[in-house]
């Protein structure tokens, strides 16, 4: 008998994470609205993808509910209306209490059986009171959920230095550890207010090509080391593994050579600074 189940991605609007659902339905195709059940409840979402076979995965895989007809569509608007009212109320209510929270979006599941607010704090937060109250508002459950300044700046998304969109709000679906070790590595300046994003923290683009300056670095002397080249002594003050040149100099004068030149003639014992131990230790 031949397999009917075909699988499908589907991707939330609150989200740029793909989930994968099965369905037996032929019909379903790219681009089409489907309900989905989740964690939450109910849920609207859009298939980006064409049917595939069965991914190569351990993890049980729901189906798709259905189609999603005229009604699922009217409801899915009328729940993004109603849910940017209650996040104005429910930030209301929690300054009625002097709760230290900001609230940064509201999402009802298709169903409206439940409502998920997102907010923003410095500390943990006493929200029991709140959830009484805006369980008598809404009458329906409630799910209080913190987030960080990265997830808030995925949420709101914006235009980076670059000129694109954010990373984080265009593709990026978990964040990765960014270290200041990531910008040293790249030779950048080290000043933390060019190096932030919107967020406030070091930019995930700083992890794009960190493994390439890692490899590109190995074995060179560290800036400012000292080399004796053509048997005169100098300064490295200034590199680029890029075009793999540096600069010398020294109180007489500078010269510019290549990498493959000061690794050729150059003389220097190569130093590892205490940052680059602590560094390589965390990484074992």
């Amino acid at each position: 008998m031949e397999e009917t189940t075909k699988y499908i991605s589907v991707r939330f609007e609150t989200t740029n994470k793909t989930y994968t659902f099965s369905t037996d339905d032929p019909t379903i195709r790219n681009n089409d609205a489907v309900v989905v059940e989740t964690q939450r409840g109910l849920e609207y979402a859009k298939v980006v993808s064409d049917p595939f076979d069965k991914p190569n995965v351990g993890m049980e895989i729901k189906p798709i509910i259905r189609k999603a007809d005229e009604n699922d569509e009217r409801q899915f608007e009328r729940n993004k209306k109603d849910a940017a009212k209650a996040k104005e109320i429910c930030q209301k209510e929690s300054d009625a209490l002097d709760l230290q929270m900001n609230v940064i979006s509201a999402e009802y599941t298709l169903d409206r059986q439940k409502i998920t607010f997102i907010y923003l704090a410095d500390d943990r937060v006493d929200f029991r009171e709140l959830l009484k109250v805006l369980a008598s508002i809404f009458h329906c459950r409630i799910d209080l959920r913190q987030v960080g300044t990265r997830d808030k700046a995925k949420m709101v998304s914006g235009i980076g230095v670059c000129g694109r969109e954010l990373c984080c709000a265009r593709f990026i679906g978990d964040f990765d550890r960014i270290s200041i070790n990531m910008a040293k590595n790249q030779l950048l300046a080290l000043n933390i207010q060019k190096l932030s994003g919107q967020c406030g923290n070091l930019m995930c683009c700083l992890k794009y090509e960190d493994d390439a300056y890692k490899k590109l670095r190995k074995d060179l002397p560290k800036l400012n080391s000292q080399v004796e080249f053509e048997k005169e002594k100098y300064r490295i003050t200034s590199m680029n593994v890029i075009n793999k040149t540096c600069k010398l100099e020294n109180a007489e004068h500078a010269i510019f050579i290549t990498l493959d030149e000061l690794i050729a003639k150059g003389k220097y014992t190569k130093q590892v600074s205490k940052e680059e131990k602590e560094e390589s230790v965390a990484e074992e």
